[in-house]
């Protein structure tokens, strides 16, 4: 196990595999930064695993750039199954997903500039497609926390929308992924990994308490 203090900023390129970070409190500061030189993206998708018990706003994945705070964001809303997708600081709502608390979940999320339509995909279940935002790509310096969701760029945190819990093998395209090759993510199958990000070789800063640890494995 490796923890980080608080005041120590920690930057690596890592082969993450089995891994996870673990996010062991409420705070305004403690995050991960994940790094790419990408500044223009039509499609974007992004695909995690996170565990928590939170039934508050929560933060799964935030990617700002100087034009807009929510230019890629994925959101988890108290209501019992609520998540938003948003794009270019448009957002859709995503209703009637079971999002079980205390287990692990498997997020993926889709949007292109050309339709403006979002998708979500929760367990390997599909979600309807929603209109979110269309005509203007994502551009600019992005910059992509984990544990924290972005109201500037790279800033404004509010402890209310942080993550208390655990996130893992944390892939982003710059297109929108086939609904094959969600379901092999979601299976933990053999999938193209991320062109954007790529858990196992992640460039990424851990800032604050964030812990990376060995993924918890179910036991019979």
């Amino acid at each position: 196990m490796q923890f980080f203090p608080v005041e120590l900023l920690f930057v690596c390129v890592v082969y993450l595999s089995g891994k996870m970070f673990t996010f062991p409190q409420q705070t305004n500061t403690a995050h991960v930064r994940l790094n790419t030189t990408r500044e223009d993206f039509s499609a974007v998708t992004v695909c995690l695993r996170s565990f928590t018990d939170l039934s508050r706003n929560h933060v799964l994945f935030s990617l700002a750039t100087p034009s807009a705070a929510n230019d890629f964001l994925l959101f988890k809303r108290a209501a019992a199954n609520q998540i938003e997708i948003s794009a270019r600081n448009v957002g859709a709502l995503f209703d009637g997903q079971e999002y079980t608390l205390n287990t692990w979940l498997s997020v993926c999320a889709t949007w292109d500039s050309t339709s403006g339509l979002g998708q979500l995909w929760l367990n390997g279940k599909p979600s309807s497609r929603k209109f979110t935002s269309t005509g203007s790509n994502i551009r600019g310096r992005a910059i992509i926390t984990l544990g924290q969701e972005q109201d500037s760029h790279g800033g404004g945190f509010d402890a209310n929308q942080s993550l208390v819990g655990m996130i893992s093998d944390v892939h982003m395209w710059d297109y929108v992924l086939s609904n094959c090759e969600i379901h092999r993510y979601m299976d933990n199958l053999n999938f193209t990994p991320g062109n954007v990000l790529n858990w196992r070789a992640l460039d990424f800063q851990i800032r604050g308490r964030v812990l990376l640890e060995e993924k918890q494995a179910i036991c019979y």
